[in-house]
């Protein structure tokens, strides 16, 4: 069984530890930097993510979570958490910054604001259809070489991944947890090392 922390500091922290719970993963929340000892994974969920960054600076999380991440910590970022995880934030404030994680630039709210909204089926490499939901959803609009795109979606405007991955690094545009979907966290508890 596998341990996967959820940070929980602002966010779909309830709906992402019921998906995990469900998956079969032992959940721990993670508020501080203790909370970070002994995980096989981590699940940065959406929110607010200049909220986020600032709690996680606030908790004294920032630095032990760049250092877990540059040490090869499989994480699940999504929608804020893709943000936080994201090499470039395009449209940020000026005091906004990101791990880099991810090998992406991002535009937050690249679908619209609040009242833009939607849900719709992504087809997920390997997985199929799934149900996104898009909640002012971030839109990656440069991406690497290195970046393994699992899932792409045309809103209008061509094509660009929502569900990408780097490494132990999962990132998704989407809410996934808010559809009773479980299978973007089994592909990624299917990535965790087995103990």
């Amino acid at each position: 069984m596998p341990r996967v922390g959820v940070l929980a500091l602002q966010g779909d922290v309830r709906e992402h530890s019921a998906v995990l719970t469900a998956a079969g993963a032992e959940v721990t929340r993670v508020r501080k930097p203790e909370d970070l000892d002994d995980l096989d994974g981590l699940v940065m969920p959406g929110g607010e993510s200049t909220a986020i960054a600032h709690l996680l600076e606030t908790s004294g999380l920032r630095k032990p979570l760049g250092e877990a991440l540059d040490d090869g910590l499989a994480v699940l970022g999504t929608c804020a958490g893709l943000i936080l995880l994201s090499d470039t934030v395009l449209d940020g404030r000026g005091d906004q910054w990101s791990f880099g994680a991810l090998d992406v630039a991002v535009r937050r709210n690249g679908y619209g604001r609040q009242i833009a909204s939607f849900e719709t089926e992504v087809d997920v490499k390997g997985i199929g259809h799934v149900h996104g939901v898009f909640i002012r959803a971030p839109r990656i609009e440069t991406w690497s070489a290195d970046i393994e795109v699992l899932a792409t979606l045309d809103h209008g405007d061509g094509d660009h991944p929502v569900l990408v991955r780097q490494g132990a690094v999962l990132g998704c545009a989407f809410h996934p947890e808010l559809a009773a979907e479980t299978r973007i966290h089994q592909l990624f508890l299917d990535s965790l090392p087995t103990r």
